[in-house]
């Protein structure tokens, strides 16, 4: 049955500092944008937000969007050495590339990660391999949607919220998710691998 009419323009919520954007329209990276709508999600597209500055930091994304700094989401890509939990014919200029999800409050534990892959050795990726592995450059990387898949370990802290922010695939934009449901989508194993205070 069809219904004549006009249909009724949905409204996004408004946070300040950022664009607010036509129903249709999605300031996410192109290719993440295409990810969403592969994994029907292309729901989320209308709210994906941009800002007039770059959020490389996960301090000037919450800023921005005006939430706790542990709310943000951190798609962090690193190299491991060593573990037989990884394939190691997929080494990009030296190292298993490995996404970790924390919290923005947080620091990643190096060590947490190396035993947790059972490795030998574990560093922050360089910028060619993370662009490489997911498509996207530092600051803009999304939590899923890669060029490459890989091993994802995500952080419990980030089910402390109801819902988490993350890059949308550049530094300006950025989109909201339940962690549960980001995980998810993520392929990512729950660990716990954040610094704590000695």
């Amino acid at each position: 049955m069809r219904i004549r009419g006009r249909v009724p323009r949905t409204r996004t919520a408004s946070v300040p500092g950022m664009s607010a954007t036509a129903p249709e329209a999605s300031d996410a990276h192109p290719r993440f944008a295409e990810a969403l709508k592969q994994r029907g999600l292309g729901d989320l597209l209308p709210r994906v937000r941009r800002f007039p500055e770059q959020t490389r930091t996960a301090q000037e994304a919450a800023a921005a969007i005006g939430c706790d700094l542990s709310q943000i989401c951190k798609s962090l890509i690193f190299a491991a050495w060593g573990s037989p939990l990884l394939e190691q014919g997929r080494e990009l200029g030296g190292g298993v590339p490995v996404l970790v999800l924390m919290d923005g409050a947080s620091r990643v534990d190096l060590d947490l990660v190396r035993r947790e892959l059972g490795a030998e050795k574990v560093t922050r990726a360089k910028a060619d391999v993370v662009r490489e592995t997911t498509g996207y450059a530092i600051g803009g990387v999304p939590p899923f949607g890669h060029a490459t898949k890989t091993r994802v370990l995500a952080d419990r802290s980030l089910l402390a919220h109801e819902e988490v922010w993350a890059a949308a695939g550049t530094p300006y934009a950025v989109f909201p998710m339940a962690p549960e449901t980001l995980i998810a989508q993520a392929g990512g194993t729950l660990v716990d691998v954040r610094e704590t205070a000695a």
